[in-house]
């Protein structure tokens, strides 16, 4: 059961990201909205009128900023997608294959991915100094929109982020010292594991 949590948590974790990076929504103006890999434009007060265009790769992505916090929330997504992979094949296998403890087969890979897109959200702003973006936003430069307002992409983009560096917390056995003996409190057994202490 808690496998199964696990691993829902992980593919919507991966999925929430995933629309969070294909978003052209992190930063908008009232003609104008981009995000890392798409954006749009639209007559002014027709909104429903869009057009969107896509950077199909690194070198139609007009910044070296730009380029790098790309390549860095990419692989994160990545992290996010293949530790949603394991959890799913964690909560799928038989329970003689895998012990269930802890949050998972491997905590820290999410952690990890957490580590990377938090570092990919900070240099993205960097690339409002880009004429692309001066462009859409008018008078924008590093870490200031200009007229462009910061949008619901950029937003999901940093929650999916949040969560992803919490879950990993949450799930991790408690540990408590008892008359020189660790006592592990394992959620997912509901059994206490006495250790003797050892000396390093």
């Amino acid at each position: 059961m808690v496998g199964s949590v696990w691993a829902a948590l992980g593919l919507s974790l991966a999925c929430i990201s995933a629309l969070g990076l294909i978003s052209p929504a992190w930063f908008q103006s009232h003609t104008f909205s981009f995000g890392v890999l798409t954006y749009c434009s639209w007559p002014q007060g027709d909104s429903w009128n869009q057009s969107c265009g896509t950077f199909r790769s690194l070198d139609d992505i007009p910044d070296f900023a730009w380029k790098v916090s790309a390549a860095i929330l990419l692989g994160g997504w990545l992290l996010l997608a293949f530790n949603a992979v394991l959890l799913l094949a964690w909560a799928l296998a038989p329970k003689r294959l895998c012990p269930r403890r802890g949050s998972g087969p491997m905590p820290g890979v999410q952690a990890a991915a957490a580590t990377v897109t938090i570092v990919g959200l900070l240099v993205f702003p960097i690339s409002l100094a880009s004429p692309f973006a001066k462009g859409a936003c008018g008078a924008s430069s590093v870490y200031h929109g200009g007229q462009c307002q910061l949008g619901w992409g950029y937003v999901i983009a940093i929650l999916s982020a949040v969560l992803a560096s919490f879950l990993p917390m949450i799930g991790w056995p408690h540990m408590t010292k008892v008359h020189g003996r660790i006592i592990l409190f394992s959620g997912d057994t509901e059994k206490i594991i006495l250790m003797p202490e050892m000396s390093i």
